[in-house]
Parts: structure tokens; sequence; C-alpha cells
């Protein structure tokens, strides 16, 4: 990728959208530091919690999937478990929260290993959150709920920095910048498109 400049300000929500192969995905890895960068600079400030398209499930009890290593806050649980809208899903599981959940998530549908991603991410409690299209492994009715209650304007992480990798069209209309990929990976490379907000 060359000449991007791209700033996104604290509390931002910036959707990126773009065809397959466009370079989305990689966006987020340059900031991440991911990708070898051959000149210029990224600067992130703050902590940063990343939610691949791929959920990242490790062979451990649900609760633990979403701690993480952190400690273990009720209140701050229980709310994070609901805005991902996991809830429902705890509750069919025979122990709950602590149901084993095996490795790399085979007892969960694709939805549910999403929806834990995300909530890992969540209770984390970052500065900005990097998340490459978190909700595309749900239905768009439980896509919709996360969207209103987690990422949009009014979510858990509306004072959060957001950068949300989306096919969803329908929630641009809430991002406060729009970062539009065109083409595929190659021909941003050779063309040297740009991207400034």
């Amino acid at each position: 990728m060359n000449n991007i400049s791209l700033e996104i300000k604290k509390g931002m929500l910036a959707a990126v959208i773009g065809s397959v192969g466009c370079g989305k995905s990689s966006l987020l890895m340059a900031l991440l530091g991911e990708m070898r960068k051959l000149k210029g600079k990224v600067k992130v400030n703050g902590d940063v919690a990343y939610v691949p398209q791929l959920s990242w499930i490790i062979n451990q009890t649900l609760r633990e999937n979403v701690l993480f290593a952190r400690q273990y806050e009720k209140d701050d649980y229980d709310i994070v478990i609901d805005a991902c809208a996991l809830g429902p899903d705890i509750d069919s599981l025979q122990n709950g929260d602590l149901t084993e959940i095996g490795e790399k998530g085979i007892n969960l549908s694709g939805g549910q290993k999403a929806r834990v991603s995300l909530a890992r991410a969540v209770y984390q409690d970052c500065d900005l959150y990097l998340l490459d299209d978190p909700l595309s492994a749900v239905d768009a009715h439980v896509g919709k709920k996360i969207f209103e209650h987690l990422i949009g304007p009014h979510g858990l992480l509306a004072d959060k920095t957001r950068i949300m990798v989306t096919h969803g069209l329908h929630y641009l209309k809430d991002a406060d910048m729009i970062i539009i990929m065109k083409g595929n990976y190659s021909a941003l490379v050779s063309k040297k498109t740009s991207v400034v907000l």
C-alpha cells in the first residue's frame, strides 16, 4: 500500500468498505504493525484490540475466552455479554459460561465464535478497536443488535475509536468516516491509490 494518509480522531467510528481482496484487512494489519513498512509512519495512540475475520478461540471455558487472563468483574462482564448478544447462548449451554467450548471452539457455531471473539476484545477495555468484518458471521437481527448496543454511536464503545471493515452498507449511515478501498490489492499497489481523509 502506498500514499495512504489517514487520521481518525478519538471516539470516531470509521467504516472501511470495498470489494473482496482490495486491501481492507491489510489496512488493519498495517495499523497493527503487522505489515512490513518500507517508509512513512504509523502512529496509534493507546491500547489496541483486534477482532479478526476468523475467530480465535482457546480450549477453555467460554468465560475464560472472554476474560483472556483479566480479572473477572461481574458487572463489566455482564454488560459485555449483553452487548455482544451472548446471553441466550450462555443460557443454553449446560454449564453456562463455565462450559468448556473445545479446541478452536468446536462446540460453538461460527456466529457464536465471532461474538466470543468480539466480547474478548471489548472486555479488554482498549482505546482503539480494529474490527475486521465482525458481524459477517451473525444473522441480520443479531448483527443489528450488536451494532446498536456495542459498535454504533450509542453503543458501549461509543467513546472508543472504532475502525470497522464491513460489507454491511446499512451500517455506513452511523459512521463518522467512510474509507472506500477500490480495486484489488494488486491494483492498489500498482496504481499507488491513496485514501486521504
